[in-house]
């Protein structure tokens, strides 16, 4: 059983920075981890690796300094990696990195039997790549994981609804959404470490990926950022005290409605 883990390079929340010109986060100097939901998704092709025996291969997408996060994947337990930096490729939205994730995983030697991602990423939010790279590959999707089995070519998902949980069974190959309620990613050991600082990892651009650079990076995006902004700070709220009656605080209420919308 082949399996792929796609993982993103996401800047800690605490410190995003935008470039006002172009509207994209701006890496350089600021600190960098894997995607939390994307460990979730590791973990579970580990977990069938210890299981079956499985390969993955982990790949990511992003400035050379992304391999970072190959690196610690890999000395968690990961067998190989790929990293995709192009300038061509950069600023890609939504569908131009499903587009050039689905170029690279059909270049890798073995057809995989199951690709797996995080719910979505933090940085974006939009959890639509998983998706995207699903119909570009033509597998059948499933989203939402908390709990997965294969057997014989066959799994078995458990998948958070609103309504609650849905079981569904199906065959390989398939593109999974993994949740963080599926379980707890391990740490890497010392031993994983040294072995994954003296893999050499592959770096693919569009060239090596025979993408069509139209559809690759911010020219190939259909999806414009225009304004990325901070909100405004809130400010706390008025406090009435003293009011006599539920009666009072409406009609004070009202009161402050109307001076504020200059009515």
């Amino acid at each position: 059983m082949h399996i792929i883990v796609c993982v993103k390079q996401v800047p800690d929340t605490a410190n995003v920075r935008i470039n006002p010109e172009t509207n994209t986060l701006i890496r350089e100097g600021v600190e960098s981890i894997m995607n939390p939901f994307d460990e979730y998704a590791l973990e579970e092709a580990l977990k069938l690796k210890d299981e079956h025996g499985a390969r993955v291969t982990v790949i990511t997408m992003g400035p050379p300094q992304a391999g970072v996060i190959l690196r610690e994947a890999m000395a968690r337990g990961a067998d190989d990696a790929v990293l995709l930096t192009d300038r061509a490729i950069a600023g890609a939205d939504t569908l131009a990195t499903s587009y050039i994730l689905s170029l690279a995983i059909r270049k890798l030697n073995t057809k995989p039997d199951l690709v797996l991602f995080g719910k979505q990423a933090i940085d974006g939010d939009t959890a639509q790549v998983g998706p995207g790279v699903s119909e570009f590959l033509k597998y059948p999707l499933v989203t939402y994981v908390k709990s997965l089995t294969v057997k014989d070519g066959v799994f078995t998902a458990e998948t958070m609804m609103d309504e609650g949980v849905d079981v569904l069974e199906g065959k390989l190959p398939v593109v999974m959404t993994v949740v963080k309620e599926a379980s707890t990613p391990r740490f890497a050991s010392l031993g994983g470490w040294i072995n994954a600082k003296e893999t050499e990892i592959p770096a693919w651009g569009a060239k090596e990926i025979e993408a069509d650079i139209a559809q690759c990076g911010l020219d190939g995006s259909p999806t414009k950022v225009v304004k990325i902004f901070a909100p405004p700070v809130k400010t706390g709220g008025k406090k009435m005290d003293g009011l006599q009656t539920p009666g009072d605080a409406v009609n004070e209420i009202v009161r402050l409605l109307k001076e504020k919308g200059g009515r």
